[in-house]
């Protein structure tokens, strides 16, 4: 895509975020279902990248509730259509009812509960599944990587099997591809960097590279599995005595399951100073999952993601 953000020539001093508002503001706005944004960071984020031409936002929630925390706030809201719906359920619903008719191209998670907006996406009856599973994937750059990477997955698939993880790489690939990155590397993660009939992680490492090989995976570079340092030191690799195009290099880090991948995700961010944006693909549109406590920058770059991808989906659709 030839106005999409060039991740794969980014600098570790090159500041992500921006790049990927700044590139989000090249497209045309997206008209973006905000779900139940009853709380002052979530509502005022809509409102900001609505001020800086991202998106173009439906608040879907109770509309005594927006009012009084836009009162309280000192925000405003004048313009900006209001469905009025009288519980966080009935917006999530809403909102799956809006993208599914085309009236909304994303979806943007507002002061509710993750389960809650994925419960409205996620049923066939929704009509917003397509043939892949749906993944979510962290964007994260940090200041002693030489890139930004792509964590997954992080808040969706709980204990995926094989399958499910075939199609985590494959979500990954896309967002990577989207951003600019032509054949991204892709570094299954696990304890350890053999094959152990002992371990699912291994196991399930390597037959996706085989995956791969075959075809059946296409786009990437996989290697594993691999442990976090080899993944993302070349050095640690050598001094193993792994032989990897993968190693020190990674775009993607997959990892086994939700909580290893959501533990990496947070102990980088808080510990390491990461900067990150969120978004879940696999679904007809794209969908801005943030967490209640994530940053403004997060979340208006998590919104970037999304106007670049309902760009993409335009002319590729899911």
């Amino acid at each position: 895509m030839s106005k999409a953000l060039p991740l794969g020539e980014l600098q570790a001093s090159s500041d992500l975020l921006q790049n990927l508002i700044a590139c989000a503001q090249s497209l045309a706005p997206v008209t973006i279902a905000v779900v139940h944004p009853c709380d002052a960071v979530s509502l005022s984020s809509a409102l900001e990248a609505a001020r800086l031409g991202l998106i173009k936002p439906v608040l879907v929630a109770p509309r005594g509730r927006i009012e009084s925390v836009a009162a309280t706030e000192k925000l405003d809201i004048s313009g900006i259509p209001i469905i009025d719906v009288p519980h966080s359920h009935a917006a999530a619903a809403r909102a799956a009812e809006l993208a599914a008719q085309g009236e909304v191209q994303a979806i943007m998670k507002g002061s509710l509960h993750t389960d809650e907006l994925m419960s409205a996406i996620l049923p066939s009856s929704a009509n917003l599944r397509t043939k892949r599973r749906v993944s979510h994937c962290f964007l994260m750059q940090v200041p002693t990587y030489p890139r930004p990477f792509i964590i997954t997955d992080a808040a969706i698939n709980i204990a995926p099997d094989l399958m499910a993880k075939a199609d985590i790489v494959r979500n990954a690939i896309e967002l990577a591809q989207v951003l600019g990155v032509v054949q991204p590397k892709v570094a299954l993660l696990a304890a350890v960097e053999t094959v152990s009939p002992h371990m699912q992680a291994t196991l399930d490492a390597a037959v996706l590279c085989k995956m791969a090989d075959r075809g059946q995976i296409e786009g990437g570079l996989l290697d594993g599995p691999l442990a976090f340092d080899n993944a993302i030191s070349a050095e640690a690799a050598n001094i193993k005595g792994i032989k990897s195009a993968v190693a020190g290099l990674a775009d993607i880090l997959v990892a086994p399951d939700l909580e290893s991948a959501n533990m990496l995700a947070k102990q980088l961010e808080y510990l390491g100073n990461a900067s990150s944006a969120g978004i879940v693909l696999g679904a007809k549109v794209p969908v801005v999952l943030t967490s209640r406590a994530d940053p403004q920058a997060s979340r208006l770059a998590s919104c970037a993601v999304a106007v670049i991808l309902a760009d993409h989906y335009r002319e590729s659709p899911p």
